[in-house]
């Protein structure tokens, strides 16, 4: 049976100090752990134990180091949500324009084009949830549903795709059929070749897109889910063959922004995310890249150059 009781801010600062972790300024720390729990800011701290058991620190760990940890942490998601924002737009974009021209604007409450049809029902109710929220909120779906009463059908994909969420629409291009059009198109302009690789991308970025929306750590993180890499991709990507992550290495981070930075050439060429993510590493040298899975020289490759 569960039997701890909750420690108060100074007995959580006495308890890390008899650990061994340096706190060299209380008050700060106090400050601290009175906005970030004892619990978050323990995701950072943890690999500085040595005794994962009893939470005693290896010798040099400070205090300090835990923040700058997290506030890394933190500045890498509003970096990678900015990116993911624009890879979104681009995908929503690009599903409305070809599906509603190759089939019609009501394309994506049409079961006949989809693979799964147990997904497809779960996917168009969780739409149906989003375009609902959005009729008391969002002033065109007012207004649509207002000027077509007699009209029962969802409004059209230009209106109510603006209101689904990335991970519905990465799950509505995933289990559009192979011989829609449109699939092949989509992935070609974001140099995905064809269908077969672009959903995996699509589907691990919208899990990224979920951490990111409700803070959770990235750094150190082991990742879900699996991607498929190009074995030639058209557009710049990693020429030494070392530095192309490996199966066993798609849990971490790196292969995941690699693809992101894939997709945002295709969309944004001018983009300055190399040397923003570059200037990340810089302004906290004491992170370990290799947390990220980032290889040797990343900023070095094709993929990264400006």
């Amino acid at each position: 049976m569960f039997s701890k009781n909750a420690f108060t801010i100074q007995e959580q600062i006495i308890q890390l100090q008899d650990r061994g972790l340096e706190i060299h300024n209380v008050s700060l720390a106090k400050k601290y752990l009175a906005n970030i729990s004892y619990y978050r800011l323990g995701e950072y701290w943890y690999v500085m134990q040595e005794n994962k058991e009893e939470h005693i620190f290896k010798p040099n760990s400070k205090f300090k180091d835990v923040i700058a940890l997290y506030n890394f942490d933190a500045e890498l998601r509003l970096l990678l949500f900015g990116v993911i924002e624009k890879i979104e737009i681009s995908l929503r974009t690009k599903l409305i324009y070809h599906l509603s021209h190759e089939i019609d604007p009501w394309w994506f409450c049409n079961s006949e084009i989809s693979i799964d049809r147990l997904q497809f029902s779960r996917t168009l109710a969780k739409i149906e949830e989003e375009i609902t929220r959005a009729r008391s909120k969002d002033v065109t779906i007012k207004n649509h549903f207002k000027k077509h009463k007699d009209d029962l059908r969802f409004p059209p994909a230009w209106k109510s795709l603006e209101q689904v969420s990335f991970g519905n629409l990465s799950k509505l291009y995933g289990n559009l059929k192979h011989t829609i059009n449109a699939k092949d198109l989509i992935a070609a302009e974001f140099g995905a070749v064809n269908h077969t690789y672009l959903p995996s991308w699509l589907q691990s970025i919208a899990q990224i897109r979920n951490f990111c929306a409700h803070h959770s750590r990235l750094w150190n993180r082991n990742l879900p889910g699996t991607v498929k890499l190009l074995s030639n991709p058209p557009n710049a990507w990693i020429n030494d063959k070392e530095n192309i992550p490996k199966q066993h290495e798609f849990s971490r981070l790196y292969v995941h922004i690699c693809l992101m930075r894939y997709l945002l050439n295709t969309i944004q060429p001018n983009n300055n995310f190399s040397t923003q993510l570059n200037e990340l590493f810089k302004k906290y040298p004491n992170v370990d890249p290799n947390a990220l899975g980032m290889k040797p020289q990343w900023q070095e490759e094709p993929l990264w150059k400006q």
